[in-house]
């Protein structure tokens, strides 16, 4: 049977947590996530970046709970609230509604995935700049087939931060056949890298996709913030070249 699906969660869950100055995450619940018969509880993650003005920026927000929300308020306003991809905005509605002076920003293709989930206005990430985050916040979106992906890199801690361009799900918190199941994907921790599944939908733009690995590795990031399971607190930079030496090296 393997362990319960809750120890796959980094607890304690729902509660800001400081990573660096004006940066801070918070660990969600699991949601099961895979072909059916086959699907594998995902930990979720969000990443809270405070700008100079004093305004949050939210990216991929998970589950909101009243003492989160009650520890968002301390923090600061909450100014921009960002879907990173098509496959992570369930929970934007939620805070739209608690926070609707904030700008909500989606990668492409939300609505094609979400249907009636997102029926407010909304701004659509395209570029790498032209935002009113560009003085400290980098954007990178990521275009495959199936999905694109935008990156984000914090200037001043040097925190990147990616959603489902690595996944690294450690051993003890799977099950012996989900363990199989991660390690054929290749998203098995310490060697969590893309899903070999993601890789295929980015077969034709191979050659951009590995120009933007390399402009992540020039930004030099201390440490890199994933969605999914362990995350990289420091050594950043060496991280991210072992998870895509599959496509640097080729």
């Amino acid at each position: 049977m393997g362990a319960p699906r809750e120890t796959a969660t980094y607890p304690p869950l729902n509660t800001l947590k400081p990573v660096a100055e004006g940066v801070w995450i918070v660990d969600g619940p699991t949601i099961p996530f895979g072909p059916p018969g086959l699907k594998m509880p995902f930990p979720t993650r969000m990443t809270v970046f405070r700008l100079n003005g004093g305004g949050l920026f939210v990216h991929s927000p998970t589950h909101m709970t009243e003492d989160l929300r009650a520890g968002m308020d301390a923090l600061g306003p909450v100014r921009y609230i960002v879907a990173p991809n098509r496959i992570h905005y369930w929970w934007v509605p939620f805070w739209r509604a608690a926070y609707p002076e904030a700008g909500i920003w989606m990668a492409p293709r939300i609505r094609e995935q979400a249907g009636g989930h997102i029926d407010f206005p909304t701004r659509e990430i395209t570029g790498d700049i032209g935002y009113p985050w560009d003085a400290e916040i980098r954007t990178l979106p990521i275009s495959g087939s199936f999905m694109t992906e935008v990156e984000f890199f914090h200037i001043g801690s040097r925190t990147l931060v990616l959603t489902d361009f690595i996944e690294n799900f450690e051993t003890q918190k799977l099950n012996w056949w989900r363990r199989i199941m991660a390690r054929l994907g290749g998203v098995l921790a310490p060697h969590g890298s893309m899903p070999r599944d993601m890789r295929l939908t980015f077969a034709k733009q191979r050659p951009a996709l590995k120009q933007a690995v390399e402009t992540m590795i020039g930004w030099a990031p201390e440490r890199v913030i994933i969605a999914h399971g362990r995350w990289f607190e420091r050594d950043g930079t060496t991280a991210l070249k072992r998870s895509f030496d599959w496509l640097l090296d080729g």
